[in-house]
């Protein structure tokens, strides 16, 4: 397994990471067996980025993940989150909270959680608009300086709020959603990022799974796959963006790989400061998209994907419900 640093910050890891998310929450279909197999499977190949945080489940994901690695805790590298709170009584309601009193307890919990008295990479998941940027990257360096946290994240921040937060103390990563159909980053996160020397950490790189070509019809997703209710996969964006899929498949037989590896090695080409982690809870696709590591792209190659999911152009639809939208690019 390569590696890669994120940005200027020191921090080392595997060049894919592996997103936690879909073991505990939002996917349908949760088998804590076989997503421990996984994990376990993903270090055996190398891989060390391992991403969760407490809102998926809620509590869930991280109680697993902590479980996973138990007597393994200096093999890996530890991301988490705090920010979103959800409503115990109805998870689907959620607040966003940076309050510095709140970073520090969510720090203790999701330390508990995970079994560890250290965490890698510490994100705020959400950008809290009521309390100034300043305020809870302060609370967050404090936990470095108590050596509960080793280096700070932020997730779906805009690049204004990133140079607020970087005038703090430094950010070693960003978290952002990017792939052949959400290259928005491309225009302004990207650069500022790299200008800062913060990491950047490309999730849903598989575009929530559509982009694997693996699912045909909006049946195919569970009752209660919360993806039913997002805009790209609703209605007509939904064989709009089954059309661009198509496209990628047909290029991804020519180079004799699947989809999910040519859209993962897109990704990788687009930087060495560039660490996806995509999500799977099956040892299955976690071998496949490691096979993206191998796929090397030419000139015509990249070519012919910026034509087939050109920026701002690609994707039919919203990446999130319009409520949602509000909490991205805070």
């Amino acid at each position: 397994m390569k590696t890669r640093q994120l940005g200027r910050s020191g921090l080392t890891v595997s060049t894919l990471g592996l997103g936690c998310m879909g073991m505990s929450d939002f996917y349908g279909g949760q088998d804590d067996a076989e997503s421990t197999r996984t994990l376990h499977r993903a270090l055996e190949l190398g891989v060390t980025f391992f991403d969760t945080a407490d809102m998926y489940g809620p509590y869930k994901n991280e109680e697993l993940v902590g479980r996973a690695f138990k007597g393994k805790r200096d093999s890996v590298i530890l991301a988490t989150k705090f920010g979103i709170q959800r409503d115990p009584n109805d998870p689907t309601r959620r607040g966003i909270n940076g309050r510095p009193e709140y970073v520090k307890s969510a720090c203790e919990a999701s330390l508990k959680r995970l079994g560890t008295d250290y965490i890698d990479l510490y994100y705020q998941h959400r950008v809290d608009p009521s309390t100034p940027i300043e305020e809870t990257v302060g609370a967050m360096s404090r936990l470095v300086e108590e050596g509960k946290v080793r280096f700070l994240g932020l997730s779906e921040a805009a690049p204004a709020t990133v140079r607020r937060a970087v005038a703090v103390h430094p950010i070693a990563a960003l978290q952002t959603e990017y792939s052949l159909w959400s290259r928005e980053p491309e225009d302004e996160i990207l650069p500022t990022v790299r200008e800062l020397g913060v990491g950047f950490v490309p999730y849903s790189p598989l575009g929530r799974g559509f982009l694997t070509g693996q699912i045909k019809r909006f049946e195919d997703l569970a009752e209660d796959d919360y993806r039913r209710h997002t805009p790209r996969f609703q209605g007509e964006n939904f064989q709009k963006n089954l059309d661009l899929v198509t496209r990628i498949n047909d290029l991804a037989k020519q180079k004799r790989c699947t989809a999910s590896q040519l859209a993962l090695a897109w990704v990788l080409a687009q930087g060495e400061d560039v660490v996806p982690i995509p999500g799977t809870k099956r040892v299955k696709y976690l071998e496949e998209n490691l096979g993206a590591l191998e796929v090397e792209l030419t000139k015509d190659e990249l070519a012919q994907l910026d034509e087939i999911a050109p920026k701002g152009k690609a994707a039919a639809g919203l990446r999130y419900p319009a409520a949602m939208m509000g909490s991205v690019n805070g």
